[in-house]
């Protein structure tokens, strides 16, 4: 099941965050990959041991956009989360 993100301007640059606290069950995130469709650009990243942080720029007004994050954990577990973010002039 996908998360939602809140809305962003096809002209902002903003930053959105993941927090894994409650699926690593006392793991730690030893890599984050992030995976974006075509339309929507990834700036810059960041990673903690429990969170992930993308900053994402563009997008087409009125479209949603599906976003991938995909950790590997120290315990060599791998997991996904989808997360729905709209695109909207404002």
């Amino acid at each position: 099941m996908a998360l939602v993100w809140p809305d962003k301007d096809p002209d902002e640059i903003l930053d959105y965050q993941v927090d894994w606290t409650g699926r690593l069950d006392g793991d730690t995130i030893a890599t984050s990959t992030w995976i974006l469709p075509t339309g929507i650009t990834q700036n810059s990243v960041d990673q903690s041991t429990t969170h992930t942080t993308i900053w994402l720029s563009g997008g087409v007004d009125g479209k949603t956009y599906e976003v991938t994050n995909r950790i590997t954990t120290a315990g060599g577990r791998t997991y996904d989360q989808s997360i729905d973010i709209r695109i909207i002039s404002k």
